[in-house]
This record gives structure tokens, sequence and C-alpha cells, in this order.
């Protein structure tokens, strides 16, 4: 079963996904998107060697919500921030000192940071310890940077321990 489904969360999200993109639950469509979350995670496998367990999967569901609730507020926030005074905006390079330690963490770590508005992801440093992040705007570094941890790395470590 694992060799056949190296990562059953990702095949199924793949499925989802598929399904709310084509906006039909289509018999055609279900096959084709069972097909993509089996055939994409064979084909990915070799890239994916050490991704840890989920030790949580209602903490998992709980972060995917939290994200895309993030998601769709921040891009609120920017086109407020867009459209209003530029001179109240103040973009900052931030450092967040890293809790987690795993790649597989680090990565949707900063990949969740980079998919929400208003920030990214720019520099992980070689040990591992620090993330280098560019906020549009960001009044209170330390704020901003404890949010991200709260929101975000804390969820990480339960879910992936």
């Amino acid at each position: 079963m694992n060799k056949l489904f190296p990562q059953p969360v990702l095949s199924l999200t793949l499925l989802i996904i598929w399904l709310l993109v084509q906006m039909s639950f289509s018999i055609g469509n279900i096959i084709m998107g069972a097909i993509l979350g089996f055939v994409v995670p064979l084909l990915t496998a070799k890239f994916w060697p050490d991704s840890p367990a989920i030790k949580s999967y209602p903490k998992l569901f709980k972060y995917i919500l939290v994200f895309l609730y993030d998601v769709l507020v921040a891009n609120i926030q920017v086109a407020a921030w867009i459209l209003g005074p530029q001179d109240k905006l103040r973009p900052r390079w931030l450092y967040m000192p890293l809790e987690v330690q795993d790649p597989f963490s680090i990565t949707l770590l900063a990949a969740t940071i980079s998919l929400t508005p208003g920030t990214v992801s720019a520099h992980i440093s070689a040990d591992r310890k620090l993330l280098v992040i560019h906020c549009l705007n960001s009044p209170d570094d330390e704020a901003t940077v404890q949010g991200m941890k709260e929101r975000y790395e804390k969820p990480i470590l339960e879910i992936f321990g």
C-alpha cells in the first residue's frame, strides 16, 4: 500500500482540488481526479524521501482552514494597502528564528508564508535556524513574527511532531 500510495493525503488533496477546479462531480471528473491523485504522488515520490508522518489529522485540517482564512483576509488587506495611502506602508525584512527543523516542515512553513498575500519567504539559513521574510506592511516587527510563529509554525510542530 505504501508503494502504491506513497502520499495518501496528497492523493486525496489532488482529487478534491481537481473536482473543485472543474466544478463538476461527474464520473469522468472523479476518474480523472483519481488518476491524478494516483499518478502524481508516484512520479514525485523520490522527491519526498523523508517526509514526516502526520500525527494529528484534526490539527492538519484546522491548519488548512486557518491558512485559507488568512489568505482571504490578507487579500483584502493588501488591496486596501495598495489602494490606500502608500506612505503608511512599512515594508520590512523580518528574521524569524525557526523551531521546526526537518526540511519538509520548513518548506511547508515557507510556502505557507509565501502563499499568504503580503509576505514572501526569501531565504532559509544554511543551519535551518532562521527564515528571512519580506513583509509588505509590518507596523510591529516582533508582533508580526510572533503571529506567524503562533499561526503557522506552532501548528506545524503539532501536526508533524
